[in-house]
């Protein structure tokens, strides 16, 4: 069986975790094997203990109710989190949005 390239994913997260991780822009994540939403806060979440918890649940590893992904203009939040990401994203041609949901009326 051959390795897989690794792949340079972008992801823009919201503000208040770009503060709590220290950085200014969007992230560069370096992903080996299939590009999906969990490899990439696999990564994420590897490089940035202090996220941990933050974008999914601890123990269920289930997606936070207030925040979405999306990609090339795409709702991907239901989609299964095993699902490849679109093919721009996997390139690094389009980020990877994680963005926080409003709620209230």
């Amino acid at each position: 069986m051959s390795a897989e390239a690794t792949r340079r994913v972008r992801v823009i997260i919201p503000y208040h975790l770009r503060t709590l991780a220290r950085v200014d822009n969007e992230l560069e994540m370096e992903i080996a094997g299939p590009v999906t939403v969990r490899t990439v806060v696999d990564a994420i979440e590897a490089r940035y203990p202090m996220l941990v918890g933050t974008i999914r649940d601890h123990v269920t590893k289930e997606r936070r109710a207030f925040l979405r992904f999306f990609a090339c203009e795409e709702d991907l939040s239901h989609e299964p989190i095993d699902a490849p990401l679109p093919e721009a994203v996997a390139e690094g041609k389009e980020p990877l949005l994680i963005v926080g949901a409003i709620a209230g009326g």
